[in-house]
């Protein structure tokens, strides 16, 4: 064993999903050490117990476990599961803690950002029940990192992560698992497999775009060999370290071979995507999009239709930016609804209590009460489930959906890698603001409420303070703003679009229609454009 001597790094504080950094930054002298010292320094369940350890394959993943393993070693971990070749996605991480009991776990990941020598990187800790760590924990480690003075690893080679089996390294036994069949035998559980092959079976055609991320060999199981969908129904699904030279989120921007393939006569009934770890989802009927939010809403009003929710769900919960659409469900179900701050982490407490099964955020994260992290297969497979069981086309279920519960129309524009500064002057000087708009009128909507949003957890009564913007009008309509913690450069200015509209004859009007009003409210009372220079966001969603 030898200890370290280092020095504190003062930028090691986790966003909304753990500490993200471009690759050179991680490859810097005891940078990665810190922060994983800093992780083994504060979760004392750690030291004799049992460590997950997975990524998305992304650039330098392989050289971060080699790190980790003879760190974990030093401090005295007894017992460490890794995935084949390095590879977890993130749900089946999850899904592997809560299988073995494991006291946590370390996802390598920076989700959909990119990758690549000069890419992003990333590092997550996952608590025992398997979601992301909270924040009293997240805050823990930050502090430790700022007065660490070494660390310890073992002087050893390299173990072996491209065969199955276990290992040593010094006292602690390693085992190199299969990362895919653990996941998928618990999502079988989960959907009516048997109603989706017959689906499949018919002249219903459909394709998953994996992104060259960690999803491929997930989706290459699970639809082809398990639901016995066409060989090449999965594209792009061998995980690459810089994932194709492409950019890992499935979103309309970064999926347009996907997309185009959803367009048109010809056009595919169905269509998928995940992104770099594989908990987003984006879902596509012919010549139509679902919308992240209404797929949560759409989800839980129907979920008696999926086997595992047969008798109804208890409760829903959505990220605040997150549409309305299922407060609307919630509802007409008679069942709780929660608003929470923008992060998985929120909704553990009230998984775990059995409050809610269903939950997502409008940055393509849907999930349930299977794991603790969204899914991006988990979705996809609901999808295809109600389908199967509706006997009707993706654009048929939302038409449906609309007229029964009126249609949220709902955009996101994203302005990124903003210079922090004038980012923060854009939040400051909008929040300063919000007092003096309620009850006055913005393009003759009248303002009923403007705060900055604020949760307290029903559960363990925690306080999240300063989570969004939040400027909510009299007709149902809202503005949210905020700033990302999922980047690696600058800011990125989050702005959401939100109205009602119950009237079924206007429940099919282009998005940039509908909102086009709030868009101008949006600009006014922000002035993003005066502050920052740009001219239109980078990323319209």
């Amino acid at each position: 064993m030898e200890i370290v001597a280092s020095t504190p790094f003062k930028d090691q504080k986790p966003g909304t999903s753990g500490l993200r950094k471009k690759v050179s930054v991680f490859q810097g002298k005891h940078y990665l050490e810190n922060f994983v010292q800093s992780i083994f320094d504060t979760q004392a369940d750690l030291a004799g117990g049992l460590l997950v350890i997975g990524g998305d394959g992304r650039y330098y993943n392989d050289t971060a476990i080699q790190k980790i393993l003879k760190m974990a070693a030093a401090y005295g971990v007894a017992r460490c599961l890794v995935g084949h070749k390095g590879l977890l996605s993130t749900p089946a991480t999850s899904a592997v803690i809560r299988k073995y009991s494991a006291n946590g776990g370390l996802v390598l990941s920076a989700s959909h950002n990119p990758g690549g020598p000069k890419g992003d990187f990333g590092i997550k800790f996952n608590v025992s029940n398997g979601g992301p760590a909270p924040e009293s924990v997240t805050e823990a480690i930050f502090a430790r990192s700022q007065i660490i003075e070494s660390y310890k690893t073992l002087s050893t080679n390299d173990i072996d992560l491209n065969t199955l089996g276990t290992q040593s390294l010094g006292n602690m036994s390693i085992e190199i698992i299969d990362p895919v069949k653990d996941y998928a035998d618990l999502l079988e559980t989960e959907f009516d497999f048997d109603a989706i092959r017959n689906l499949i079976a018919g002249d219903f055609r459909f394709a998953f775009d994996a992104m060259h991320a960690v999803t491929g060999p997930y989706a290459i199981e699970l639809l082809e060999n398990r639901l016995g969908a066409p060989n090449g129904t999965v594209i792009n699904g061998t995980p690459l370290p810089d994932f194709g030279g492409g950019h890992p989120d499935p979103n309309l921007a970064h999926a347009k071979e996907l997309l185009s393939m959803t367009q048109g006569n010809d056009a595919l009934d169905f269509a998928a995507a995940s992104d770099g770890d594989g908990d987003r989802n984006m879902i596509l009927g012919k010549n139509c999009f679902v919308v992240p939010s209404d797929s949560l809403a759409i989800l839980a009003a129907n979920a008696t239709l999926f086997p595992a929710y047969k008798n109804g769900i208890p409760g829903v919960a959505r990220s605040m930016p997150t549409s309305q659409a299922t407060d609307r469900v919630a509802e007409k179900l008679g069942i709780e609804c929660f608003e929470t701050p923008t992060g998985w982490k929120f909704f553990g407490n009230l998984l775990d209590a059995g409050r809610i099964a269903f939950c997502g955020e409008e940055s393509f994260g849907t999930g349930s009460n299977h794991v603790r992290e969204k899914d991006g297969l988990w979705a996809v497979l609901a999808w295809l489930n109600l389908i199967a069981k509706k006997d009707t086309s993706v654009q048929s279920i939302l038409d449906e959906h609309w007229a029964t519960y009126g249609r949220n129309y709902y955009v996101r524009h994203d302005y990124e890698e903003v210079e922090s500064d004038k980012a923060k002057t854009v939040i400051d000087q909008l929040e300063a603001q919000l007092p003096k708009l309620i009850g006055s009128q913005l393009h003759g909507r009248e303002v009923s409420y403007a705060d900055n949003f604020s949760y307290t957890d029903p559960i363990d009564n925690s306080v999240s303070s300063h989570q969004g913007l939040r400027i909510g009008f009299s007709d149902g309509a809202r503005l949210v703003f905020r700033l990302s913690g999922t980047g690696t450069q600058g800011a990125t200015i989050r702005v959401y679009l939100e109205s009602y509209e119950a009237d079924i004859s206007k429940q099919h009007l282009p998005c940039e229609e509908a909102l086009s009003e709030l868009v101008a409210i949006a600009l006014d009372v922000s002035q993003i454009e005066a502050i920052t220079g740009r001219k239109a966001p980078d990323v319209i969603t």
